[in-house]
């Protein structure tokens, strides 16, 4: 009999460089019938941020080369934590760190989410979300903590200077809504007291934790 696959091999986690937040790859098993993977393993994310994540919602956007959408987060309590990976076509993924206090605020990470490599990207609760478009039907999908709350979500201008998230020449000529070049700065959402704070973050965290146990 030969032995079971090991579950490391199924997928690996990297934390980026934005705490709270990794970059997951998933071995994928092709024939000449096509590819198979394992996209979202809940055992496997518990054992790396310490707790399980509670699914409440699933979205999916389709977008055009250029398309930019976000920066967006959500209130905490409960906020939402996202899952995300590209289906089709390719997008750059970005992660912000919004969290008031934290030592990596106002900085940035991203990944390449596409149907090639097919990683995902996983955020905590807290931290802002963006991506930026690099195919046409760029098809996103996510997976997410907490049903959708228009008086609870928030946006940051995702072409903020302070941020200066980078946009690759892959994107070509950028499309965002009224409501993403509306948003307000970072540095004008913190004055307002619209962004999340690391402490009342790392609380939420250890809550969640406890609660696992």
């Amino acid at each position: 009999m030969k032995p079971a696959i090991g579950y490391t091999r199924r997928v690996q986690f990297r934390e980026l460089s934005i705490p709270d937040s990794y970059e997951i790859t998933p071995k994928q098993f092709g024939d000449d019938r096509g590819v198979f993977l394992e996209w979202y393993r809940f055992d496997k994310l518990e054992a790396e941020i310490g707790h399980s994540i509670d699914l409440a919602q699933a979205n999916t956007s389709v977008s055009k080369r250029g398309v930019v959408r976000g920066i967006h987060f959500a209130d905490i309590p409960p906020s939402q934590a996202k899952y995300v990976t590209a289906t089709h076509g390719a997008v750059l993924d970005f992660v912000i760190d919004i969290r008031v206090g934290s030592p990596t605020f106002g900085q940035w990470d991203s990944v390449l989410l596409d149907d090639k490599d097919r990683k995902g990207i996983y955020l905590a609760e807290g931290l802002g979300h963006a991506f930026v478009a690099l195919t046409d039907d760029a098809t996103v999908s996510y997976l997410v903590t907490s049903t959708f709350a228009a008086e609870r979500e928030h946006g940051i201008n995702p072409l903020d200077e302070e941020v200066a998230l980078v946009f690759p020449a892959a994107a070509g000529e950028l499309l965002l809504s009224p409501k993403d070049t509306d948003a307000p700065s970072l540095s004008e959402a913190a004055a307002s007291g619209l962004l999340p704070t690391w402490d009342e973050a790392k609380a939420f965290y250890a809550s969640l934790n406890e609660k696992g146990r």
